[in-house]
């Protein structure tokens, strides 16, 4: 019974929040305290909620204060080079710009931490975006595609985790899946050209006035349009009308409701005489971004702790007036605010789903399920598992309760560990879209796209994506 009900409000959550009948902090909320009524628990609803809440209390300080931090790192214009590289690279060719997004997002996620992958990535190519006329669903799905191939680096967590759950060498889990990996974001990069080709047939031809984001002269695309003629060039200017919906599969490409931007504030975060730079200090930026990144990856103090104090200093030094500081914090008390209540709502959803035990009757359920002739096949079927279950469920329960379960299996017919350690890490890709996972908000919130468009553009390719790199570990043997 456990088994239904918790299938059953994963499916309406998302039932809920892809047809737009619900907000997802409603919904995060909401069902899973029906659902627990409904289980007979409802007078735990409470203690359920506070352990959730503790749980993911660390989680909601570190992007609190990353969001301060790497916000006003792009404020004072450390990224300004990257995005210039970028943006030099993209011009105004939707193809470029799509295929620069994952190749942004995929230097990027070597910081290991996603949330700080998603704000460099969105603030760089939002306004391009915007001023093409882009699907913005696109963008967000790209990026959380290459970020979830990146995040399996040793010190970005689900590999961490593996390791630790059959007490293995991270090293030996990750070193030999790297050309597997390097496939998957090939087969990222791939969709990116594809899915860019389709924007650029719909956009047509396009131009940048001059003196806009591109930093050229004249950036002109030349490409189909959409009569098969003589590309017409035309300007691009403001949100990018309402052609920008149906190169997302349908999905709205707008900025979900925020309307009323004018192209000053689209464009404020590449203007390259805006007043919260400070030139003289990018090499102390520099060496404080790099050491904050290699304390996280030492593992010197716990995350937030490092997050807290680097965006003390970081506001402190660059910001030495208090009316400056405030105005800093100000400008980005939205994203805070956004983020962090949702992953305190989310708290709600997996407190309830791991205090009711229907997170353990799932996998226990699912498990059952393997018939007993796919035994010896089992690094392949923990591959395969992994999509619904990382997707469903967090990567402390997977890795931590499930796969010793899998694993388990698995020697018996002669599987070795590490190749269940290996496989357990195919489904990251389609994971970090997941709506368990904090930093998907943070992605979805920026780019001002409905965490439902996103979740129906996404979960088809994003799962391609996990096969390519399953087929990929297999065909080297890795697997």
């Amino acid at each position: 019974m456990l088994t239904i009900l918790g299938f059953a409000m994963i499916a309406t959550f998302l039932v809920l929040i892809m047809t737009k009948k619900m907000s997802p902090i409603a919904a995060l909320v909401l069902i899973p305290a029906l659902f627990c009524v409904a289980v007979g628990k409802g007078a735990h609803l409470g203690d359920y909620v506070i352990d959730g809440v503790s749980g993911l209390a660390p989680t909601a300080a570190m992007l609190m204060f990353a969001i301060v931090y790497f916000g006003v790192m792009i404020d004072v214009g450390l990224f300004d080079p990257v995005v210039r590289g970028i943006l030099r690279f993209c011009k105004a060719d939707p193809m470029r710009v799509v295929v620069g997004t994952a190749v942004l997002a995929a230097i990027v996620s070597l910081d290991g931490d996603g949330s700080t992958t998603f704000m460099i990535t969105v603030s760089a190519m939002y306004p391009l975006y915007k001023r093409l006329g882009m699907s913005l669903v696109v963008m967000t799905g790209v990026a959380a595609m290459a970020n979830g191939v990146m995040n399996t680096v040793p010190w970005g967590g689900p590999t961490a985790r593996a390791a630790t759950a059959l007490k293995l060498d991270a090293a030996d889990i990750f070193v030999p899946m790297i050309p597997a990996l390097l496939v998957g974001l090939l087969g990222v990069l791939g969709l990116a050209y594809v899915l860019g080709l389709r924007e650029r047939r719909r956009l047509g031809a396009l131009r940048l006035p001059d003196g806009e984001s591109t930093g050229t002269k004249e950036a002109v695309l030349v490409g189909a349009g959409a009569g098969g003629g003589r590309p017409e060039k035309r300007p691009v200017g403001g949100d990018g009308g309402t052609d920008a919906g149906d190169g997302a599969d349908g999905a709205d490409a707008g900025d979900s409701g925020d309307g009323g931007d004018d192209d000053a504030d689209l464009l404020k975060g590449l203007d390259p005489d805006r007043p919260t730079l400070r030139p003289r200090l990018y090499w102390f930026n520099a060496l404080l971004t790099g050491t904050l990144i290699t304390a996280m990856i030492l593992e010197l103090l716990p995350i937030p702790v490092l997050f807290l104090l680097g965006a003390a200093l970081a506001l402190s030094v660059n910001y030495p007036r208090l009316p400056d500081q405030k105005a800093r914090i100000a400008a980005h008390a939205d994203n805070v605010l956004n983020v962090s209540g949702m992953v305190f709502a989310a708290a709600v959803f997996t407190g309830v789903l791991q205090g009711t035990g229907m997170v353990d009757s799932m996998a226990g359920w699912l498990v059952d399920t393997v018939p007993e002739g796919l035994g010896p096949h089992m690094a392949l079927v923990t591959g395969v598992l992994s999509l619904p279950l990382t997707y469903f469920m967090s990567n402390d329960g997977f890795y931590f309760g499930v796969l010793p379960v899998l694993a388990e299996a698995g020697a018996a017919h002669g599987v070795t560990p590490l190749e269940m350690a290996r496989a357990s890490l195919v489904g990251q890709p389609l994971h970090m879209s997941s709506p368990l996972v904090p930093a998907v908000y943070v992605l979805v919130g920026m780019a001002r796209v409905e965490f439902g468009d996103h979740t129906r553009f996404v979960v088809k390719w994003a799962a391609l994506t996990c096969l390519l790199i399953l087929a990929a570990g297999i065909l080297f043997g890795t697997i």
